[in-house]
């Protein structure tokens, strides 16, 4: 389960009688608690090829959330890294957006998505001509939102920068007594659990482990599969996706996980720490917030107080390149001793499932008292 699941999985608990609204949906695709709510899809749902090349109709993204009827809701709660937030709405409704994101393919990671290499020219034509009138709309229709939130500090920075808009940061939720360290044997692997998209740089971390030959167990899948298959050596292994017991099982038996994308907020990084288990995460974004690195690898541009380092629950590299992976994983190597299983537990503690149910359910409350008033 992906973490905007996750958050939804929660927003279904707190609301449990709400509809759902999406552009489209893939049945027995999402928990059993998303898809026991009536679930309201557009004319996106019933074109060709959607459940693969979704993206793809991107264009068509804004006319279909906008045709969406919201008339006699009072609260609509969005989780949106896309085109959720510009949903339609009257005057007597509230809404509040959870952003994930503002919508990465056409702000600062078009090429990532939509390059001639990773695309194709037509699609990637196509979408450098529309890339200005997407970002027009998707600027102007922020402002249907009356309150929104974001899950993190980088967040937050990229909805000022892109939207002009406020925004409360409510960290996403991980279930920490879910992924509990247990007694398994540790093993003498590095760990890796992502989907195989451009922005998560799952490459840089094929490339590392092919230099070093550690033994390296990736679990995913996603659109870059094929080519992150090829450049493997012998000593990394694919798992396709896995269910939650296997994926907990690998965690706890890692000597690190590795985290190369500069995320917005990176649940994974979250329950492999709840395991126990430290990190090697790049220093950027979302994961300056959920990782202590220790005292060599800090900089004091991270934003990170000095006075945490004591307690370190990974190490950082700042350069998103293979060498400087290889570098951060030797350097892993030398401090691998200092790392404290239970004070990496107490550390992602914090970012609980119940922590952020409460927080939600406070700012919707405490919004839409004010909203009715």
């Amino acid at each position: 389960m992906r973490g905007g699941e996750k958050c939804l999985e929660v927003f279904c608990k707190l609301f449990p009688s709400a509809d759902l609204y999406s552009l489209l949906h893939i049945p027995d695709s999402v928990s059993p608690i998303i898809e026991s709510h009536p679930i309201h899809t557009s004319f996106i749902q019933n074109l060709p090829f959607v459940e693969s090349k979704y993206r793809y109709y991107l264009p068509l993204m804004p006319m279909a959330i906008e045709q969406f009827d919201f008339s006699g809701y009072d609260l609509i709660l969005s989780s949106s890294h896309c085109v959720a937030k510009s949903v339609k709405h009257g005057p007597e409704t509230l809404h509040i957006c959870y952003c994930h994101t503002p919508m990465r393919y056409i702000w600062d990671q078009f090429d990532q998505y939509f390059g001639r290499d990773t695309s194709g020219l037509i699609p990637a034509t196509v979408m450098r001509i529309l890339r200005p009138w997407l970002q027009r709309w998707d600027a102007r229709t922020s402002r249907r939102v009356d309150h929104f939130i974001a899950n993190s500090g980088h967040v937050r920075k990229r909805i000022k920068k892109y939207y002009g808009q406020e925004a409360t940061v409510i960290h996403p939720p991980v279930d920490t007594g879910l992924f509990t360290p247990d007694c398994e044997e540790r093993g003498d692997y590095f760990l890796i659990v992502s989907a195989f998209a451009p922005y998560k740089r799952v490459d840089l971390a094929v490339e590392a482990f092919n230099k070093l030959g550690y033994s390296f167990t990736i679990i995913g899948e996603g659109q870059d599969a094929g080519p992150l298959r090829k450049m493997a050596g012998p000593n990394i292994r694919f798992e396709g996706w896995l269910d939650n017991s296997a994926i907990r099982s690998h965690y706890a038996r890692c000597r690190a996980f590795v985290f190369c994308g500069e995320e917005d907020f990176g649940i994974t990084l979250l329950e492999a720490q709840a395991m126990g288990r430290p990190v090697i995460a790049f220093g950027r974004g979302g994961a300056l917030e959920t990782v202590v690195p220790d005292s060599q690898t800090w900089k004091p541009e991270t934003g990170i107080p000095q006075n945490k380092i004591s307690c370190p629950t990974g190490v950082f590299f700042y350069e998103q390149t293979s060498d400087s992976l290889v570098k951060a994983i030797q350097h892993f190597e030398s401090v691998e001793s200092q790392f404290d299983a239970e004070t990496i537990q107490r550390h992602a503690a914090q970012f609980d499932v119940a922590v952020f149910t409460d927080r939600i359910r406070n700012f919707i409350e405490e919004r839409l008292e004010k909203h009715r008033c």
